[in-house]
């Protein structure tokens, strides 16, 4: 099984700048040991279960809560069975599509 998770996650009760809170969840990534990408709008990982995905979360979140009393948290998920290494080969395939339209229209 594959799960795709997106999420953003910030404290409500810093003020404006939020990269040196976002920075806090790096860790709990790194060491849970799922591959992971930072964005400007969220952090995407892929897990092998529901179970690890929402631990992860939960990890990220604990992290936070160390530093803040209101946190904010948005999450998309996208599991699939069978399947692994998801997350960067929907990206290839976007980026195949892409450069076979860029191919058919220099014809």
């Amino acid at each position: 099984m594959s799960v795709i998770v997106n999420f953003a996650m910030f404290p409500m009760d810093k003020g404006v700048s939020m990269s040196k809170y976002v920075a806090l969840l790096l860790e709990p990534l790194r060491r849970s040991g799922v591959e992971y990408e930072l964005g400007s709008m969220g952090t995407t990982f892929e897990a092998r279960d529901i179970e690890e995905a929402m631990g992860v979360v939960s990890m990220a979140h604990e992290a936070l809560a160390e530093v803040s009393d209101r946190i904010y948290c948005t999450m998309t998920i996208d599991s699939r069975k069978g399947d692994e290494k998801r997350m960067q080969h929907k990206v290839d395939r976007v980026i195949q599509h892409t450069a076979d339209r860029d191919d058919s229209s220099r014809r």
